[in-house]
């Protein structure tokens, strides 16, 4: 039995390092793309805001937390602005009971977001229907969208200025790979900001 497990242990970590290593060598430039419309967001006042469910919905926390407060010890640098759409448990439970569950995004969204915001949807699926109508309005308001996909995906796939896809089927691989993803755009990003400064 322990043999077995050691088999299967074994497959799980390299199925992850090979997805790495072919995002590594796929991803590159839309990465520096998604590093580019962000530090054009930032410099401008605007903001990224992060929304998912489940295990994307923690992801979506994590990363915007990291920003606002610390990514990297040992980088001293001012609070960015970024928010998870996750929000509260009264703001969730009143926007589902009032509004529907597809609209648990979108509708703060359109309180809080502004043009030239920068909207990171992740959705391992690319279908989930409360992230697909986020993405949707923010298009419709001129916030910048991006996604942190996987499979083929999906509709968010279309809605996405920039799609960063993880070949995978598997979701807690794709998952992974999201927070590794998000990890490399905000380390990237907030190289630029230190090098140069927001006035």
């Amino acid at each position: 039995m322990a043999r077995d497990e050691a088999v299967r242990f074994r497959a799980i970590m390299e199925r992850g390092a090979l997805l790495r290593q072919r995002i590594a060598a796929e991803l590159a430039f839309p990465v520096l793309a998604v590093v580019g419309a962000c530090e054009t967001s930032l410099r401008g006042g605007g903001k990224l805001l992060f929304c998912g469910n489940g295990g994307s919905a923690a992801d979506a926390q994590h990363l915007a937390t990291e920003f606002l407060i610390r990514l990297r010890s040992g980088h001293e640098r001012p609070s960015y602005a970024a928010l998870a759409l996750t929000l509260d448990p009264a703001a969730l439970t009143a926007c589902g009971n009032d509004y529907g569950f597809d609209r648990i995004f979108e509708r703060p969204l359109r309180g809080l977001g502004r043009a030239g915001d920068v909207l990171f949807g992740i959705t391992t699926s690319g279908r989930s229907p409360n992230v697909l109508a986020a993405l949707k309005a923010a298009r419709e308001m001129g916030i910048v969208t991006v996604g942190l996909l996987g499979g083929d995906g999906g509709e968010a796939a279309g809605l996405c200025a920039h799609a960063l896809l993880v070949p995978d089927s598997e979701t807690a691989r794709i998952q992974e790979c999201h927070i590794t993803l998000g990890h490399a755009v905000l380390e990237l990003l907030e190289d630029r900001l230190l090098a140069r400064p927001i006035s």
